[in-house]
This record gives structure tokens, sequence and C-alpha cells, in this order.
């Protein structure tokens, strides 16, 4: 592990730090993360890190996670200078430039399987991606036009949870459905429909299942409700339309990990 100590941030190795923000990757799959917390959660994820910006304090109390993680090389400033990369005083005490895992093939997902349908909002990509991991749902399938869980507002808010998911990168929604189907997987999909179950009194829950997801704004798509086995809505009070979706995938999870 090479250590490199800073006193300017021009360095051409660290414009990963100044331009990846939100969904943006580098031509070599590379994105960054920040914060401790989700830093201390990838050095234990065993994906490619490529760098570490850090305090010297930060170094100094996880240097051996960061050399077990096998980080060749960690770029030293103090809090001070890090702060500039943003241009605010709330930064935090490290950023990591790794490398993205590829998409895990639809035939190495696990049985319990969470799609998502044309969300937007990176945060609930992140958000889903954080109560799958908590409730044991370990397989995860997004479209290839939506936000990425890796993208670097989502890796925040999954608090690096995703790390724990494999993900699956879908192009065409029906053509992956049936692949699903094709391997024995149950399609659910989470929309209040008239032909809805409500979630109570889903039973019994199978082994193998994909629960798909749309947005808040428009829901499952019609076609995707047409090939699904199963429609399911979370009972709730009749004038309140929906929860939002982070929410609505957790009561959801729990309910099918629990078969309550």
């Amino acid at each position: 592990m090479k250590v490199v100590e800073l006193d300017s941030l021009e360095l051409p190795e660290l414009r990963p730090y100044r331009t990846l923000r939100g969904n943006r990757f580098d031509a070599d799959g590379g994105f960054v993360a920040d914060s401790p917390r989700v830093v201390d959660q990838l050095l234990d994820s065993g994906l490619e890190f490529l760098s570490l910006l850090c305090t010297p304090e930060y170094l100094q109390t996880r240097r051996s996670l960061i050399e077990a993680a096998g980080v060749p090389r960690v770029y030293l400033g103090e809090r001070k200078l890090l702060e500039t990369i943003v241009g605010h005083r709330i930064h935090h005490n490290v950023m990591a430039h790794l490398r993205r895992p590829p998409s895990v093939a639809l035939e190495q997902l696990p049985d319990q399987v969470l799609m998502l349908s044309r969300l937007n909002n990176m945060e609930n990509v992140g958000a889903i991606a954080r109560s799958a991991a908590a409730l044991g749902v370990y397989g995860y399938a997004v479209p290839a036009g939506g936000p990425h869980p890796y993208g670097r507002r989502a890796i925040r808010v999954s608090t690096g949870h995703i790390t724990r998911l494999a993900t699956h990168i879908y192009e065409d929604p029906l053509e992956t459905i049936r692949a699903f189907k094709a391997r024995g997987y149950r399609i659910l999909a989470a929309e209040v429909t008239e032909r809805a179950i409500p979630l109570a009194d889903f039973s019994p829950v199978p082994e193998k299942w994909v629960l798909i997801l749309g947005n808040e704004e428009e829901g499952v798509p019609e076609e995707i409700l047409n090939a699904a086995d199963t429609v399911l809505q979370i009972e709730m009070e009749p004038d309140v339309r929906s929860f939002n979706v982070a929410m609505a995938a957790s009561i959801l999870m729990y309910r099918l990990q629990r078969r309550l």
C-alpha cells in the first residue's frame, strides 16, 4: 500500500473524486463512495479498491482494514483540504474510489429477488437495497436505464449494504419476467388494483419469488401487472393512496420473508 501525502487536490489521479457524482461512473466502471460508515462497509465487501482519499486520523484508526482490503494507494489530506472538494464544511473524512462489480447473471440470482420497474429516485434505490439486506432478500434486479445501485447517492443511502446483494441489470422487463418464470419463480407485483390480493391474505408464500415494485407516480406498468402471477397490495386507510416505495418494499419483504 502506497501512502501519498497531499497539499493539493489537483493531481490528475484525484479527478474521480472531483467528478464522479450521482449516477456517474468512469470508463472502467469506477465509482466514488464517501462517509466512514459506507467506506467501512465497503472495506469488508471484497470489492476492488482503486484508491482511498482520507484524513490521517481515518488511516490511523482503519489501517488494518485498509491493508486487508488490498487498497493499493491512500491519499492523505487534512480535513480542511478534503472539504474543498465539495466546497462546504460538512464533508466526511474519507472517500473511496472502487470498481463497480459486473451485473450478476439472472441464473445466479438467489431464490428471493426484488425487481424494480421505472424507479427514478436514487435515494429510494439505495433505501430499498438497505432494507433488502436487512431482511435477507439478496437478489436485486434493476433496469439498465434507471439509477444504478452503485451510484454515489444510492450507495450512501444503502450505507454500503448494496454489496451484500447480487445485482442483475436487465434490459427488457417482460423478457426478464419470462426468464424468471422459466426458472420456477412466482412473479409478484405490488400495486393497488381491483385484482390485488391484500398482503395479509397471501398464502402460502412460495419458496422462490420475484417482487416487482414500480415508481410512486405511475406504479407498475399494466403489461407487467398482466405478466405477474399475483398482484399484492398493502392494506391501508381508504383516503391514503400509497406508501413511499421504499417503505412499501420493507413491509412487503418482511411479510414474505417471515411468512406471517
